[in-house]
């Protein structure tokens, strides 16, 4: 048994490589997120082979809807499969059932919009799409920020200014950014500059965006005054622990100052 991770145009349908179409061809059966999709794809190279809907209402059903089938090609909408999307549970699925799993090399978002930031791309971190509110998010972002290294992240259209208000209140004003949006597609645009200026640059977004943060200067953190501010923020016990480890406070002052928080 046999599945092959097969990355497609995120825009563009030139970018697909030579390698790509032949498993296209190849396979039994085209598994992939929406079959209107990769059906478009495949008719634009006429290939002919059929197409299989494994989205993630369907990814739990996996082993019984390729049970048929010894030879196996996975696309998802856009991009190479297993970032951000069901890719990454099926690969878990098909190695447990002792199948041979590759992935081609290909299309995605994530290295086109970090190595045209012109930001510092030696070392970086990708966080994929944050966490939508609450507690989490903002620990999320605490962590991106001490880090101290450039952080990608991507974004839709609906959310992209509630994400730059919230990354600008830990990173600052004027810290710089590079929102890449509809990559490679014919309204493609790379903004660059702080915080502050793609929120008033983004107005009305529309499209799928890429976010490249720079990397934030570490500086010694003043743990009560920090440890005040969480607390004010609705932070407290284990989550206010975790947000001073995040930010850089070693874990036994972290717990003394949540542990004061709570008893003050």
């Amino acid at each position: 048994m046999r599945l092959v991770l097969v990355p497609t145009p995120i825009g563009n349908l030139e970018d697909i490589t030579l390698r790509a179409l032949r498993v296209l061809k190849e396979v039994e059966v085209v598994a992939c997120e929406d079959t209107r999709r990769t059906g478009l794809l495949l008719k634009h190279y006429g290939i002919p082979t059929p197409t299989l809907r494994l989205d993630q209402h369907t990814v739990g059903r996996a082993r019984e809807l390729l049970a048929p089938y010894r030879y196996v090609a996975y696309a998802t909408d856009a991009g190479t499969p297993g970032i951000s999307d069901p890719g990454a549970e099926l690969v878990r699925l098909a190695l447990g059932w002792g199948w041979r799993v590759e992935a081609l090399p290909g299309p995605t978002a994530l290295i086109p919009a970090l190595v045209a930031s012109g930001l510092p791309t030696h070392r970086f971190t990708f966080e994929g799409f944050l966490p939508k509110g609450g507690r989490e998010r903002r620990e999320r972002i605490l962590a991106l920020a001490r880090e101290g290294r450039t952080a990608v992240l991507y974004e839709s259209p609906h959310r992209l200014r509630k994400t730059l208000e919230d990354l600008l209140e830990v990173y600052g004003p004027d810290h710089p950014v590079a929102v890449a949006r509809e990559l490679s597609k014919l309204h493609e645009e790379i903004f660059r500059g702080s915080l502050r200026e793609a929120l008033e640059h983004f107005q009305e977004p529309r499209g799928e965006f890429v976010l490249v943060l720079g990397p934030k200067a570490l500086e010694a953190p003043d743990g009560e005054a920090l440890a005040r501010r969480l607390k004010e923020e609705g932070l407290s016990g284990r989550a206010l622990v975790r947000a001073l480890v995040a930010l850089g406070l070693p874990r036994n002052e972290a717990y003394r100052l949540a542990l004061e928080e709570e008893e003050g």
